[in-house]
């Protein structure tokens, strides 16, 4: 790549980089402050990283042009591109999502769940984020010590995600356990055990699919008032059913986005509130309107989708104006890293300071255009809960250990974040 020999490719996108060094934030500034560029790690396909938000925003607002559809969402490894040209699609490629769509079709599946992820659908399940919100803390009892990913991070959108899902309380640990492998599948902590990664993928895939296949019987045979049931009876705009491969594929997006996403978030925001002990004061002396920006800028410091990948469908020309124009071949990857957009000078005023009272805050935690995030809503809806738990219980939050991080380019985010901690009870 051109621009700095000291910059190590590896650091943007290997998973091992992440979960030894965090976020590349450094790297991230060095290439805000230079023209588009192609960098060809080890191991990995070759691809553009994209930094700038102005940039980002531009190639999300053109998805006929920068596919999602085309080449899968993730910057693949050299194993996994061997795959592809070999023509071998695994059991979960299969599984359609509306991720992976583009024009027109993307837009038609995603009004098959989109009323019920709008903010009036989401009113119906504020008693269900709150009691989940004050439950996972109430198990941490009055004072102590605990891993707030394990106890708290990751049980809160678990209970939400699993009862609108139709996923019952003995199913949980197991659909957790599924999705780690699923999301942050290249951490040795979370490997699934198989003889090859496509073997663990095979397998992971059938585990969703039975899975999630019994709850879409169940729906159609005894439809309910969930998004369960309305995704296992769904129809298109045009009439025709929702395929299973769509309509398994929407399971196994709704809850893996929305879990981990939302896991980290929470993880994040606590992780942040203990690095600026100011920020949790102004959090505890605020009011629902605190709690509202604090959700905000919890999605800009944490961007826990990290990166998208895109796909070039012919050569385009991108107009920098300030760095002159670039040509993006036919066939390349970009990846655009909204952390890294969340982080830009040209955008946000002191960018490395966490202010939950942060005004305005452009954000692209939940991506942009085409393809911003179709649960957003219930997504701000868990934080919130979360964070006027927070608001109205800590009295003591302070470092009990040193936090370690997931082995994860893509959705990345805390693995362990030891806390020790003081509560008053529930009023």
């Amino acid at each position: 790549m051109s621009g700095s020999a000291a910059l190590d490719p590896l650091d943007l996108i290997s998973p091992a980089h992440y979960g030894r060094k965090g976020a590349p934030h450094d790297p991230w500034r060095e290439l805000r402050g230079q023209p588009l560029q192609r960098v060809s790690p080890d191991g990995f396909q070759p691809f553009w990283p994209v930094t700038r938000h102005g940039d980002i925003t531009k190639i999300s607002a053109r998805p006929l042009d920068f596919s999602n559809e085309a080449d899968a969402i993730v910057v693949w490894t050299d194993e996994q591109m061997a795959k592809a040209e070999a023509g071998e699609v695994s059991a979960l490629r299969q599984m359609r999502t509306v991720i992976m769509m583009d024009p027109p079709d993307h837009r038609m599946f995603r009004k098959v769940a989109s009323g019920f992820f709008t903010p009036k659908g989401i009113e119906r399940l504020d008693e269900i984020v709150t009691e989940s919100a004050r439950q996972v803390i109430d198990s941490l009892g009055h004072e102590g010590e605990a891993d707030m990913v394990a106890q708290v991070a990751q049980r809160h959108p678990l209970r939400v995600l699993g009862s609108i899902l139709g996923i019952s309380a003995d199913q949980e640990e197991r659909l957790l356990e599924l999705t780690t492998q699923l999301l942050a599948g290249d951490d040795p902590d979370y490997q699934r055990e198989a003889e090859s990664r496509s073997e663990a993928s095979e397998d992971l895939g059938a585990e969703f699919f039975e899975m999630f296949n019994t709850i879409i019987e169940d729906r159609r045979a005894n439809p309910r008032d969930d998004l369960a049931s309305m995704l296992a009876n769904a129809t298109l705009p045009d009439g025709e059913p929702l395929g299973l491969g769509e309509t398994l594929g929407y399971y196994l997006i709704v809850f893996n986005a929305g879990h981990d996403t939302t896991r980290h978030s929470l993880a994040g925001a606590i992780g942040a509130f203990l690095e600026h002990p100011d920020q949790l004061e102004v959090l505890r002396a605020g009011g629902d309107d605190v709690v509202e920006s604090a959700v905000e800028e919890v999605v800009r410091w944490t961007a826990p989708v990290n990166y998208m990948k895109r796909s070039a469908v012919r050569d385009i020309t991108l107009t920098d104006d300030e760095f002159g124009d670039v040509v993006i071949p036919e066939g390349d990857a970009l990846a655009l890293f909204y952390n890294a957009a969340n982080r830009d000078e040209r955008v946000f005023e002191d960018p490395y300071r966490f202010d939950i009272t942060r005004s305005p805050n452009r954000h692209l935690g939940f991506g942009w255009a085409e393809h911003y995030c179709l649960g957003a809503h219930l997504a701000r809806a868990s934080i919130a809960a979360l964070l006027s738990e927070m608001q109205q219980r800590v009295e003591v939050l302070e470092p009990a250990g040193d936090p370690t991080f997931t082995a994860s380019s893509f959705v990345f985010g805390h693995k362990t974040l030891p806390v020790r901690y003081r509560l008053t009870p529930a009023t």
